[in-house]
């Protein structure tokens, strides 16, 4: 199951949102690396439920399967995108995988700067995909906070997070742990392995050896020895 990512590998949020503009919206602004124009790559794989573009470019976006949003939620998500110069690339119908290059910055319709306005809805794509709210704004339905929403990781550089925080997708790949050498006092050593070769036996120096112990009878004995030690036996 995917899990949706943000969907600028600059995170740079120049308005947020419930603020100016996005009052009454989850709508937030994302303007890139720098003042120029850079790719939107889409969160997760999608189809293009509509392009609408008589005012700002917009185009809606709708998970093709049910996705992980960071707070728990398993369900089908829409993201609106808004301010593309142009949108000849895109139809209903369209398939975008995830992390496909696919929207760009722009400053169609009402926008200062390069930048992309995008908005998140819970569930599949409904009606006319948007409504006027009561700022007179038309915003996307089923709107919900964009941190419940998309996660990052470490592919997306932060220069401006706007005050807010997004779930980070931890590494699916471990660092190996090195094996434990050291024997617990309780554990009795591995006998199932071949026992050395006399050559490999006399690689050893023993003429230095030092005698500490000499057995008087057969029976059971237990040495504790540090790593790196060695023990012979006559």
């Amino acid at each position: 199951m995917e899990k949706p990512l943000y969907p600028s590998p600059y995170m740079r949020i120049t308005q947020g949102y419930n603020i100016g503009s996005h009052k009454g919206s989850f709508a937030i602004d994302e303007a890139g690396s720098d003042t120029g124009i850079d790719n939107i790559l889409a969160p997760f794989t999608g189809v293009v439920k509509k392009v609408y573009t008589s005012d700002a470019n917009e185009v809606w976006l709708e998970s093709l399967d049910k996705v992980e949003y960071p707070d728990g939620t398993i369900d089908y998500m829409t993201i609106l995108f808004a301010h593309d110069n142009n949108v000849n690339n895109l139809y209903i119908g369209k398939v975008i995988k995830k992390g496909e290059p696919f929207y760009q910055e722009g400053t169609k319709g009402i926008a200062t700067g390069n930048h992309c306005h995008f908005e998140c809805g819970k569930g599949k794509f409904t009606g006319s995909g948007w409504y006027k709210n009561n700022y007179g704004t038309w915003v996307i339905n089923n709107g919900k906070d964009p941190t419940e929403c998309l996660w990052i990781d470490d592919s997306i550089k932060i220069l401006n997070s706007n005050g807010y925080t997004f779930k980070k997708i931890e590494s699916e790949h471990k660092e190996e742990q090195e094996p434990d050498n050291d024997q617990p006092d309780n554990e009795l050593p591995d006998n199932s392995k071949e026992p050395p070769s006399e050559d490999e036996e006399n690689k050893d120096d023993t003429t230095n050896s030092k005698l500490i112990f000499t057995c008087q009878k057969d029976d059971i004995y237990a040495i504790r020895l540090k790593k790196g030690q060695k023990l012979y036996l006559e």
